[in-house]
Formats: structure tokens, C-alpha cells, sequence
């Protein structure tokens, strides 16, 4: 760039300016030479406003690097902001665009001093005109005016459309994979074959234009099949009469495709990987495919070089390498066609009318080009003002409106899709009594109609929109400004100039741009990600971001989270959920399953066969081998489980006279292939260390044979197998296995390889705790130049402090603690600071996790602090849009080390991927990794009576006071009950003491004399059956507890807390309780205080009369009662029926009968007899009468052991086996009946009482709260299940 810096206007002749005014002669165009005081020290023009311009002519194509101004010399006149245009021929002149978008360069401060801009991307022109958009309010524009740069030589080769060059390509000594082809073009018509090149074996290459886009078309063959073809795009608005710079770069199994400053990557499959070409036309399609002529390219060429060799210059030369066709010329002459622009809604176009109001016909032509769907092309009054014409777009058609006093009105419609930003034509022509609207001519369409009244233009014409004032012009506008560009206006077949316009020799315009089509493609190249769709309109763009998977402005962020544990830490249940490993990067989100255990969060990746598989016999030489297709893409799962703290894969084995690793005389037999990529050979087995060609039961020194290191190694006779998990996870996931020995006589195997299952996130729980507000830790610079997403969590107990920040030379990026109640995120991008904040109700402080997730784009900043609204700004439509960022990024602190965070940061991610904060604090003095606590903030998570467990990395909910199971203690515990059935658990003083603190232990089976203040009841039930006793507790004093519904379908509750006094009974108002529909039921009582709510009911309160004391507590029964010979008649038959129905969830104080009845028979004081059968009863089904779903209890299923393996080629002795179960299970069930009569089977001391019924009451309110735990989330994340 430096070698190509030379002054080129001081050195200009005062003929070389042309400027659009001047305040006098001494205030002249040639006057403006950087440095110089000539005249009156630079250029002024009459009138400061921005329509004023300053032009240099270079003298021929110069390749320009950097500007300079200065104001005028000794003056208060200078410019501060300003735009830059060039140009080839000093029409149709280029907006030049830093970054794609900016408009303005920044001018001077003052009269002297000398401002410089080097320009990103060089640009070649021969012109270059200077606008000033602002200057100094205390003067007018002053200007001295430097370019710099240096020649430019360059071939050049113009087509008309029917000529064409043919090369024929000197032959190569070896296929080659490394070619290129660079060239520069400009052309005004929008499709043309720029060349073709072909070669004997039927490959080509093809350039061409398509509604102005450039497409590079791969073939082989002459057949147009997917396989024989490969095409990429890039580029847009390519027939703007500008030079394009070209480049194809190919290196072997890839290329690149450069279009001036955006260049595509494109991978190429192996039949297009080596180029072959004898030929390439020039101009043309004449080859294959297509031969017709209106595909010809029409315009210049310049530099066409393929291979290193100048095929211009070769033409030029008349190498005999080349034959002409047509009317080929080296120069580039091109037509004048002046454009302007309507940049806002406030502009407008105004031209004199018809100049004889007597003519009986007229006509008005134009051509525009516009992405918007709606905007008034042309609008005017008839004569006299009777009626007017308006010539508009809506919903990107073309309308045409006709409006005459006593008339109806008339209307017409032609042309479909005209917002696509390609040049379209229009002619409206009224004459002898016909009027007719045509859209792009030929190609296009028309409408036509025959008016009963006469159609002539007015004495003003409106383009584009009206004035501001509106009525005072005579001008209407039923549809919005048009915005776009508009060329080839012609009124009454005259056509318009623009130039004189431009000098207000005619008409009158306000915000236009004249000379020049400032459109520009939003979408190419496109910021919508991740396969957005891109649509835009004149001023923006927008990104469809549906099907994708990610969400946003620029479908940036992910909709998914990054992991099982993840989805685990926002309360989410075990299923089926889209995991999306890198969040905003590259990698797909595809479908897994998470298993949410209480311990540990699985995920599960599932391959094309997970059964245990026979072996066929193998005849010939060649072993079996099978081959594992994954669920998860490549990618997806290197990266599952690289994040994983752990990951393992089963391996099993089952032989007969089958070795696995090594034969009689030593020779590897099997072996199997894993890990990242293609994978490597494996020669160990599960369980064993890698390479040890051994198994798991040589590590734990229980083989078969201690002479070999696998059991199938000592090629026995019965059935053995080998199996273990293998854990490296350099050598996951499985993905083939070979077998050698299956070719004995007798010889019989199988293998089972299951599913990869992987836990832990490694990210989500990485943490640093930062002491001090001096601690900070830096990584590498944040490259985030177009899209940033940021997303932690914190906790703290300080009320301010930056979390992290990165610093460039101007620009910088920050997210800080402003207050306790205040997060900001701030940058700067080259348009000024912009701060987005978000505010909350709640403090920051509380030491709990808060998660602050921010995202900047090209088109606006969001922050988002838990689960409050999203605050957005929007970025400047023309702005800067890169971030440009040169220091380390800090963590926790900044450069200066002030204002740093005190707390923890925690899952700190950057564009998906995470920042170790861990392995950084460890090697930083002062930062500790890691960072306890998460119950304080998660303990909300654990339902239903679950308590919070701290661990060193996340929490668990430990389920041993509740009635529910599960990882949040959320799965219900539900059994279906026949007539039979029972469930006793004994109660002790110690677990009396228990029940009164809360605790949850189970003590041991002995009786004593316990004593109850309060009861805790909580239960949900399903039956048809009443009257029926849904729980009874005993005592040893003949009192008791019992919940029942009686023939009234009611509930009802009845204590006997004396036995010298009536049983009472509390009975609920609430209806129809045996309709087979799932009810629930709490009860509490606190001394004489009872409460009772049933469903969603409200809450019903009673009083005790007799006793507040439960004495003597000794067991509690679910179903049938066996031994009721003492009990009161009613409630003793009643217990005899038993209870026919599903009862779930039973808590009484912290013990759950039923969950220890049926997953801790073994550890409790629990005794079941007859049929129990664990239920889903706790789910309301859609149809009541719906059969309930269940899984019969059974005991687990031993290992294989010597016995033959279960798989689907290999019959097994299910049948005895189930046979032998069965009797077992009989013999059991008996001896735990006559065991639970024997125990429960006592006398006690009261006698039998009347009973008293109590009728419910204005009872107070009771002294405690419902304990039930709130189904809310933390405070940090919303619940979003994806199940399929």
C-alpha cells in the first residue's frame, strides 16, 4: 500500500476541476490543491448546502489509496463531514463504502490542518468528486482537496453481445490441480456468459451473470443430472456499470471464488477436482449447453488472466492462440445513462408538464430498480384539475390509478416481484382512445384499457413522492415515497436531462442523488446465519430465522441449549431434547436423549445396532466386522464428548469355543476401531487399558483361565463372555469391530456395543471466584467482529464491578455491574459509544446466580438479565459494523485494575464456545476456581418436600422425605390396589421424634409409645369404589386415624385421639370423589386445628373436641386392613373390602408408605401382601375410564454369567427361568402375610365408643404454612421441553 501512495492533484491543471458553484473566481475548483493559498486559499461554492460537489479528473485509471482535505486557507471555512465518489468516465459515479456501509468520512476541525483517510479496499477510477454534508455553522465549505495513489495499467476488451473471443489453451504435461483465473468486468446488461472453458473429457467451467449475480457452473458431460453439475453464487447487482474484480482460485479439492471484497470458500467434489481445459470462450456461450446468442455477455473485460498468462494481451497481440469473432474492440466504450437516486421519503422529483395542453395523446417512460413493495412512481393532475394519474407500486406490482370527476375510477395492474432490485422498464401511452401500461417491454407484461374520457399530462409531473408542502404543489400521495433509483425518463417520447436538472436548469428536487444509483444488497453477502433467509428493503434487512434453530436479528443465537445437564439445570425432566453443542457456532442442534438421573444427567447417543448380535459362521479368509453409523453428526459428537467429564461405551463379548483377542500360536484374532475422526485400532477390550490386548477380568484377576487375560481366550466349551466399558475418551465412540474366530466347528459368539453415554458438563459448571476487585483474568482477544454473544452467571455480594471488557485502539466491548439493581453492556464500534441496560426489581447482591446474556450484530445489541425482558438498541443503518478489538480480554477486572468484580463467573461463553476460568484461576494469584453454593439458588428445583444437596460441581435433590422420586423429585410414586391388597409400616418413638423435627430417617421396627402433635397427610387417589378406606393409622391405645370416602362419595376423616370419647368425624364438602378421575388430598393438624383440601378446592377447617394428642402411633396401612376384630364394627368391615382403585404419592409427616412398599422393602418397616403392582395413576387421562398404565414389579435380571446369551438367533430358557420366578414370588408373598398377621395382630384397652360427628366450622387460621415446594424454577431459567 505504501509503494502506491503518490500525490496525483497537485500536479493537475486547472481544467482538470469541475466543481457545482463558486463563490466568485479566487474561490475556484482549481484553487483546491492541499497546502496552497493561491486565489482565496481553496474552493467555496455560492451556496452552502449539500448539493455542492468538487471534481478532479486524474487523467486516465489511477488506482487510488487515501484523501485528504483541509479547509480554506486563513478562513472559518471548512467541511466536517463529507462523502467520496469516483468514476470512470465522470458519469454513473460510485458511493465509495468503508466496511459495506458507511457513508460519511469525517472531515476537518479547522482551516489548517490536514485530514487523511486511507481507504480500506483501493479503488480504480479516473474521477473523484467530494460532497460535503456538513461544515462549520460559524462559516460556509471550504476545501483543499489531495488523492493519492498511482497508475493503474490495465488490457481491456469490449463485447457487443455478438462477438467473442476463442483461446486454445497450450496443453498441459500433467493433469493440474492449481489453477486460476483473475479479470475485472463492467457491463449494464444483466445476465452474459463472461467464458467457458472445456476440455476433451467433457469437463467445463462457466462464468456467467444471472439477474446480475455471478455464477460459477461446474459440468461434466452433456447431460444436465445433479451429479454432472456444481454451481455457486456470489455477488449482486454486478450490471451497475462499475468494474467487478473476479477471482477463481483452485486448490485441488476446493477453490475460491472471489467477487470484489466477499470471497466463498466451496469444497468440489473429486470428478470436478482436476481441471482439463483445451479451450476457454471469451464473450460467448457457443459450447456446450446453451447456444443462444442473447446470453453473450455485452460490456468490457479487463486483465483476464488464466494461469498467469494475460489473454488480452494475447488477443491484442493476434496470437495464433486465438481467433476472433464479431466486433471485438481493446477499448471500453460505454452509453451515458444518467441515474439518480431517491434516498429518503422525502424525496421528489418535479418536471414541467406537457408544453401543449392541445395534444390528444401522451406518453411517460422510465426505468427503476428498488427492493421496497411499495412506493409512487409518478403522480399528476389533469388540465384544469380534473382528476389526476397516479403511477405507483404496492405489494411489488405495478398499479395504475385514474381518478376524473363524474367518472368511475379506473385502474390497471401489470408486472409481479418488481422489489427485486433489477433494473424493470416502464411505458404508460394514452392515445386514440386506448391506454396502456407496459412493464419491462417484451419480456414483461401489459395492461390495456380504452378510458371514455381523454388522458393528458398536466403541468407538473411528480416522481418519486411530494413536496413537504403537498397541497401547495398540487400533489397527493396515496402510497408511501418511493425509494430506489430511476433512469431513461421520458415525457411524451422526449427524454429527460438529468444533468440540466442536476444544474436547476429545470424542474426541482429535493434528497435526490443525481447521476449515480446508490442501491445496495443488503443480503449479499448475507448476515443472516445458520441458514437464515435474508429479504431487505431499501434502508435494511431481515433475517427469517424459522426452521433454523436459532433466533434473533441475524439468527445468531441458538434456541437449544448446549447440553443434558444444561436442560437438567432449568428443572427439565428425562426425554428427548435438541442439544446444540457450540450454541452460536457452526455445528448443527440435533435431537438426544437426556436420562435425568438423581445422581447423574446421561447423554445418550444411540447407534444403527445396540443389540446383542450373533455372529454368523465366517467362511473364507475374512473376518466378520460391522461398522457403527452414530445418531449425531461427526462434529457433534467430538465436541459431546470433549465437554463431558465422563463418557463410556459397553463392550461385551459372548463365546463358546469362540477366542476374542489372541489364537493358540499367539496371532491377533479381533479388534475394534475408536475415537475422533476415521478413528484408530483399538487392541484392548472394556475395562482394560488401552493396547493391553486384554480384558476386564485379567484387571480384577478373576479369569477363567489365569493363562489367559480374557475368558473367551480360554476357548472353553460353555458359554463365557468378556464385557466391561471402555472409558478413554480418546478412543470413543466405538465405530467398528472385526471378529476372527468364528470358523471352528462349534464355534459360537455374539457382541453387544452400547450406546455412547456421556455425563457431565465441563462448561456449565466451570467457575472463578475473584476476593478482591484488583484479581482479573485474561484470555486472547474476543474476535466478534460482525456477531457477539455473551452469556454467564454470577453471584456477589458487592453492588458494582465489571465482569469482563476488551479494549481495541478506538473501539471496546464491556458488560459491568453498574448498580445492585443495574447491568450495562457497552461498545463501541467506530459510531460512539452505544450502552444498552437493563434494570431490575429485585438486588443483584444476594450472593444467589443471576445470568446476564448480551449479543451485539450489524444490526442491534441486546441484553437479557434472567428472565426478564430482553433491552435492545438498534445499530445505525450506515454505520460501522466491525469490531475491531486488539488487547486481551479481561475477566472479573479490567486493564486498569479498577472497578473489578468481586464474586463468582460462572459458564462464561464467547460465540458458543466457553472460556476455562478454571484452568486459568489455577495458574493466577489470587483467583480461586471454582465456586460453591448453588442451593441457594436452585433449592426450588426440588419438589415436593426434596432437599437441596450441595456438590462440588451442580446440586442434587435428595428424595428421601418425599413421597416422589426422580432427579427433582417429581416422579410420582403410584400404585394400582385390588381388594387384596396391603401395605403396613410400623412406627416407632423414634421415628415419632422424627416426624415431629422433620427428620427422614428410617429407625428400626420396635414399638414404643409415640406420641403425635401434628399430622402432615398428603395423597392422590383414583377409584370407583365407596365407600372405601384410603389410609389407617393405628395405635396401641385404641386410637386412630383414618381417611375413608364414604357412600356419599365424600371425603371424610375420623380421629379418635381418646379413647374414653367419641370418634370424630370431619367430613368435606366436596362431591363425587369415586368417578374415577384423580383426586388429591392434604390434610393438617396442628393440635385441634385440622385443615383439609381436596383438588383445587378451597380449604376446608375443623376443630377437634376430644384430645390434641395422638398417643401410642404404631403402624400405618394403605388397603386392606387384616386384622380389624377391635376396631369399631363400621370402620372394621369397611377395612375387610379393602381398596380398589390407584393410590400415589402417599406422604404421612416425612414417610411415604408406598415408596417404601415398592422401591425400599428391603431398608424399611414394611410389610405388602397380595397384589401389588406399581402404577402411573398420578397423570389425569383424557378418558377417565382409560386403563391405567403399569409395569408389574420383577426382580432384576442376573448377568449371562456361563449361561447362553439372550439374543434373537440364540433361543434362552425364559420359560423355566420365569417358571422358578414365579414360585419364588408365591412362597415369598405367603410368608410375608402370616408373618404381618402375627405381628399386627394385638388387644387394646378402650372400649368401644358412639360416634360423634363434628359438622365443619369457622375454624382459625393455622398456625403453620403449606409445605408444599413451589413448582417455580430458580430464578435464572425458564422450563422448555422438547420431547418427541
Amino acid at each position: 500500500m505504501e509503494t502506491c501512495h503518490s500525490p496525483l492533484v497537485s500536479a493537475l491543471q486547472p481544467s482538470s476541476f469541475r466543481c457545482s458553484s463558486q463563490l466568485s473566481s479566487s474561490h475556484g475548483p482549481g484553487f483546491a490543491k492541499l497546502n496552497r493559498r493561491e486565489g482565496a486559499g481553496g474552493w467555496s461554492p455560492l451556496n452552502s448546502d449539500k448539493h455542492q460537489w468538487l471534481e478532479a479528473d486524474l487523467g486516465g485509471q489511477t488506482q487510488i489509496t487515501a484523501v485528504a482535505t483541509q479547509g480554506r486557507y486563513g478562513s472559518s471555512d471548512w467541511q466536517t463531514a463529507y462523502l467520496l465518489m469516483f468514476s470512470d468516465a465522470g458519469h454513473n459515479w460510485k458511493q465509495y463504502r468503508q466496511e459495506g456501509s458507511l457513508r460519511a468520512f469525517p472531515g476537518n476541525s479547522n482551516a489548517d490542518s490536514v485530514v487523511q483517510h486511507k481507504l480500506h479496499q483501493p479503488v480504480i477510477a479516473q474521477y473523484v468528486r467530494l460532497i460535503p454534508l456538513d461544515w462549520n455553522p460559524n462559516g460556509r465549505i471550504g476545501l483543499r482537496l489531495e488523492v493519492y495513489g498511482c497508475p493503474y495499467n490495465s488490457d481491456i476488451v469490449s463485447f457487443d453481445g455478438q462477438s467473442s473471443l476463442l483461446y486454445r489453451l497450450s496443453p498441459r504435461a500433467t493433469r493440474s490441480s492449481s489453477e486460476s483465473i483473475y479479470l475485472r468486468f463492467k457491463t449494464m446488461k444483466n445476465s452474459g456468459v463472461l467464458l467457458h472453458a472445456e476440455g476433451p473429457k467433457e469437463q467445463s467451467l462457466t462464468l456467467e451473470l444471472e439477474k446480475g449475480k455471478l455464477f460459477l457452473r461446474f459440468g461434466k458431460g452433456r447431460t444436465l443430472t445433479p451429479d454432472s453439475r456444481q454451481v455457486v453464487s456470489l455477488g449482486s447487482l454486478l450490471d451497475d456499470q462499475h468494474w467487478h474484480h473476479v477471482a477463481v482460485e483452485h486448490y485441488g479439492n476446493h477453490l475460491n471464488l472471489t467477487v470484489d471484497k466477499s470471497t466463498q470458500w466451496v469444497q468440489i467434489p473429486a470428478r470436478f477436482s482436476h481441471w482439463d481445459h483445451d479451450q476457454m470462450k471469451v464473450g460467448t456461450d457457443q459450447g456446450l449447453g446453451s447456444r443462444r446468442t442473447e446470453r453473450n455477455f455485452q460490456g468490457c473485460l479487463e486483465n483476464l488472466m488464466y494461469d498467469g498468462q494475460n489473454l488480452v494481451n494475447l488477443a491484442k497481440q493476434k496470437n495464433q492462440q486465438i481467433t476472433v469473432k464479431g466486433n471485438v474492440t481493446f477499448s471500453c466504450a460505454e452509453p451515458v445513462f444518467v441515474a439518480m437516486t431517491f434516498t429518503s421519503a422525502r424525496s421528489f422529483l418535479r418536471l414541467p408538464g406537457a408544453a401543449d395542453p392541445s395534444l390528444m395523446s401522451m406518453s411517460v417512460g422510465l426505468q427503476f430498480r428498488t427492493w421496497n413493495e411499495e412506493g409512487l412512481l409518478l403522480t399528476f393532475h389533469f388540465p384544469e384539475k380534473e382528476g389526476g394519474v397516479w403511477l405507483y407500486l404496492s405489494r411489488t406490482r405495478l398499479h395504475l390509478q385514474i381518478s376524473k370527476p363524474g367518472r368511475a375510477p379506473l385502474e390497471l395492474q401489470a408486472g409481479w416481484a418488481l422489489n427485486d432490485g433489477q433494473w424493470h422498464s416502464v411505458d404508460l401511452i394514452s392515445g386514440q382512445g386506448r391506454l396502456t401500461l407496459t412493464v419491462d417491454r417484451a419480456e414483461g407484461a401489459s395492461a390495456q384499457a380504452s378510458p371514455p374520457f381523454l388522458i393528458t399530462l398536466g403541468d407538473q409531473l411528480f416522481f418519486g413522492g411530494c413536496p413537504s408542502e403537498g397541497s401547495s404543489q398540487e400533489c397527493t400521495n396515496p402510497s408511501r415515497a418511493f425509494q430506489g433509483c430511476m433512469r431513461l425518463l421520458t415525457v411524451n417520447h422526449r427524454p429527460v436531462d438529468l444533468i440540466e436538472l442536476q444544474q436547476r436548469l429545470t424542474g426541482d428536487y429535493r434528497h435526490l442523488q443525481i447521476d449515480m444509483c446508490g442501491i445496495i444488497d443488503r443480503c449479499s453477502p448475507s448476515h443472516c446465519e445458520h441458514g437464515g433467509s435474508c429479504s431487505q428493503s431499501w434502508s435494511t434487512f431481515h433475517c427469517n430465522c424459522s426452521g433454523t434453530g436459532y433466533a434473533g436479528a441475524t439468527c445468531h443465537g441458538s434456541i437449544y441449549e448446549q447440553s443434558c445437564e444444561a436442560y437438567k439445570h432449568r428443572g427439565n425432566t428425562s426425554g428427548y431434547y435438541y442439544i446444540d453443542v457450540d450454541g452460536s457456532g457452526p455445528i448443527k442442534p440435533q435431537l438426544i436423549f437426556c436420562n435425568m438421573t438423581e445422581d447423574k444427567t446421561w447423554v445418550v447417543i444411540q447407534h444403527n445396532n445396540t443389540e446383542l448380535t450373533k455372529v454368523p459362521p465366517i467362511t473364507g479368509r475374512r473376518p466378520h466386522s460391522a461398522h457403527f453409523e452414530y445418531a449425531s453428526e461427526e462434529e457433534q459428537l467430538e465436541a459431546v464428548i470433549s465437554q463431558s467429564e465422563r463418557c463410556e461405551q459397553e463392550l461385551a463379548y459372548h463365546c463358546r469355543k469362540s477366542r476374542l483377542f489372541n489364537a493358540a500360536d499367539g496371532a491377533q484374532l479381533s479388534w475394534w476401531v475408536g475415537g475422533p475422526g476415521s478413528g484408530r485400532v483399538q487392541t484392548y477390550w472394556g475395562g482394560a487399558p488401552p493396547g493391553s490386548q486384554r480384558c476386564a477380568c485379567s484387571q480384577q484377576q478373576n479369569c477363567l483361565d489365569p493363562k489367559h487375560h480374557c475368558n473367551c481366550d480360554a476357548d472353553g466349551a460353555a458359554w463365557a463372555n468378556d464385557s466391561g466399558l471402555v472409558t478413554q475418551k480418546a478412543s470413543l465412540p466405538v465405530r467398528s469391530l472385526v471378529l476372527g474366530d468364528a470358523r471352528k466347528p462349534g464355534s459360537e459368539s455374539a457382541y453387544k456395543v452400547g450406546p455412547l453415554r456421556c455425563h457431565g458438563d465441563k462448561n456449565i459448571w466451570n467457575a472463578a471466584f475473584f476476593d478482591k476487585e484488583t484479581l482479573y483474568l485474561h484470555f486472547p482477544t474476543f474476535h466478534g467482529e460482525l456477531n457477539a454473544d455473551i452469556s454467564f452467571l454470577f453471584k456477589t455480594t458487592s453492588s458494582s464491578g465489571v465482569f469482563l471488557e476488551n479494549l481495541g485502539i478506538r473501539d471496546f466491548i464491556r458488560i459491568q455491574l453498574n448498580s445492585s439493581t443495574e447491568v450495562l453492556f457497552s461498545f463501541d464500534v467506530g459510531n460512539g459509544p452505544l450502552v444498552v441496560s437493563v434494570k431490575s426489581d429485585f438486588p443483584l447482591n444476594d450472593n444467589r446466580w443471576h445470568r446476564i446474556q448480551a449479543e451485539r450484530n450489524v444490526k442491534e445489541a441486546w441484553l437479557r438479565l434472567d428472565q426478564l425482558p430482553a433491552a435492545t438498541q438498534e445499530a445505525p443503518a450506515d454505520g460501522h459494523i466491525h469490531l475491531q478489538l486488539n488487547s486481551q480480554l479481561f475477566i472479573g477486572g479490567t486493564a486498569s485494575r479498577q472497578r473489578g468484580f468481586r464474586g463468582c463467573i460462572r459458564s462464561l461463553q464467547l460465540n458458543g464456545i466457553t472460556l476455562d476460568l478454571e484452568e486459568r484461576a489455577r495458574i493466577t494469584p489470587g483467583v480461586q476456581a471454582g465456586c460453591p453454593g448453588h442451593c441457594s439458588t436452585y433449592s426450588s428445583l426440588c419438589r415436593n418436600h426434596g432437599r437441596c444437596v450441595e456438590r462440588s460441581k451442580s446440586f442434587s435433590c435428595d428424595c428421601s422425605s418425599s413421597a416422589y422420586t426422580g432427579a427433582f423429585c417429581n416422579n410420582e410414586v403410584s400404585a394400582s390396589f385390588k381388594p387384596g391388597t396391603s401395605i403396613s409400616y410400623g412406627l416407632t418413638e423414634q421415628m415419632g421424634n422424627e416426624l415431629n423435627s422433620s427428620g427422614s430417617t428410617f429407625p428400626s421396627a420396635s414399638f414404643s409409645d409415640t406420641t403425635l402433635r401434628t399430622e402432615n397427610i398428603s395423597l392422590s387417589f383414583r377409584t370407583s369404589q365407596s365407600p372405601a378406606l384410603l389410609l389407617y393409622v393405628s395405635s396401641s391405645h385404641r386410637e386412630y386415624l383414618a381417611l375413608l370416602l364414604n357412600k356419599q362419595d365424600k371425603l371424610e376423616v375420623r380421629y379418635k385421639l381418646d379413647c374414653n370419647k367419641d370418634v370424630e368425624i370431619l367430613t368435606s364438602k366436596v362431591k363425587n370423589l369415586a368417578n374415577r378421575q384423580l383426586h388429591s388430598v392434604t390434610l393438617r393438624r396442628q393440635a385441634e386445628f385440622v385443615s383439609v383440601q381436596i383438588d383445587q378446592n378451597d380449604e376446608e377447617n375443623f376443630n377437634l373436641t376430644s384430645d390434641v394428642k395422638f398417643n401410642g402411633v404404631r403402624s400405618l396401612t394403605l388397603g386392606r386392613l387384616h386384622n380389624s376384630g377391635e376396631m369399631d364394627p363400621e370402620l372394621a368391615r369397611l377395612g375387610g373390602l379393602g381398596f380398589t382403585g390407584c393410590l400415589s404419592s402417599v406422604l404421612f409427616n416425612s414417610i411415604s408408605p408406598l415408596k417404601a412398599a415398592l422401591l425400599q422393602p428391603d431398608t424399611s418397616p414394611v410389610i405388602a401382601t397380595g397384589p401389588l403392582i406399581q402404577s402411573v395413576c398420578g397423570t389425569t387421562s383424557a378418558n377417565p375410564y382409560a386403563a391405567e398404565t403399569t409395569h408389574q414389579q420383577s426382580g432384576q435380571s442376573g448377568s449371562v454369567g456361563a449361561g447362553q446369551p439372550l439374543v434373537n438367533a440364540i433361543r434362552s430358557d425364559s420359560a423355566l427361568i420365569g417358571g422358578v420366578i414365579a414360585v419364588v414370588i408365591f412362597v415369598s408373598v405367603s410368608a410375608l402375610a402370616i408373618l404381618a398377621r402375627f405381628l399386627y395382630r394385638r388387644k387394646g384397652t378402650c372400649r368401644s365408643q358412639e360416634v360423634k360427628t363434628v359438622k365443619p366450622e369457622d375454624a382459625p387460621v393455622l398456625p403453620f404454612s403449606n409445605q408444599q415446594s413451589s413448582s417455580q424454577n430458580g430464578p435464572t431459567e425458564n422450563q422448555k421441553e422438547y420431547f418427541i
